[in-house]
């Protein structure tokens, strides 16, 4: 097959323990599904029907990657969140059946532009400009469930110079894994190569230029990411 210009490789992310990477597909992330980060963003803080919004897969970042603070914001948030690695493909599959289609775990910070998804959010407009710009999606090494079997707990934290930011469990998750990955493949064919952020806890805020964070989730590696000056 010949191409007018070079297609770009696929993104990928780094797996513990392995010289072989995880091929990203595509990034899907689940909004406000800590209770009390609900609350947190003024939302009502009951089990409504999980919503999910997406990432362009190349907006994934490895750990210990400098991101330049982006352009088009004065108000640049972290976000610590649990990300799941799907390994095998599903479509409509019973929660009792998730864990098989799982490879496995990994940190993760959804990076936000929150002054951007505020003003689409009042319009009533799609958080693209908020949510999937570019180096958005930093996420740690992946952890094989192997390593971890099924994830219902541990604890979550996210620091900023050392300073605890956002601190939670992942049992506090509002719909937890198996729900999450369930109810998303009633809509479409979920696929090897899928990330999907879980949500994240209380504590969100802005970062600046020069600031290191690090998010860290019991039994994983943790994700460090700095933010350079703007380009």
């Amino acid at each position: 097959m010949k191409y007018i210009f070079n297609p770009q490789s696929p993104p990928t992310v780094a797996i513990s323990g392995q010289e072989s990477r995880f091929p990203v597909r595509r990034i899907f992330c689940v909004g406000r599904n800590y209770r009390a980060h609900a609350i947190e963003m003024g939302h009502d803080p009951d089990r409504e029907v999980p919503f999910f919004f997406t990432k362009p897969a190349d907006a994934v970042v490895d750990s210990h990657t400098t991101i330049p603070y982006p352009p088009e914001t004065e108000n640049f948030h972290h976000e610590a969140e649990l990300v799941v690695a799907i390994g095998k493909g599903g479509f409509r599959i019973a929660e009792k059946d998730v864990h098989s289609h799982i490879y496995g775990y990994a940190a993760g910070n959804d990076l936000t532009r929150r002054d951007q998804q505020k003003i689409a959010r009042e319009a009533g407009r799609p958080w693209d400009w908020g949510k999937a710009f570019d180096l958005s999606a930093p996420c740690g090494p992946i952890h094989a469930i192997a390593e971890n079997d099924e994830m219902t707990h541990g604890k979550i934290t996210l620091r900023v110079n050392g300073e605890l930011k956002q601190e939670s469990d992942i049992s506090m998750l509002i719909w937890n894994v198996r729900e999450i990955v369930s109810i998303l493949s009633r809509s479409i064919h979920i696929q090897p190569g899928d990330l999907i952020y879980t949500g994240t806890p209380a504590g969100v805020g802005p970062v600046k230029s020069g600031d290191i964070i690090i998010v860290s989730i019991e039994g994983l590696s943790d994700l460090v990411t700095t933010i350079s000056d703007p380009l």
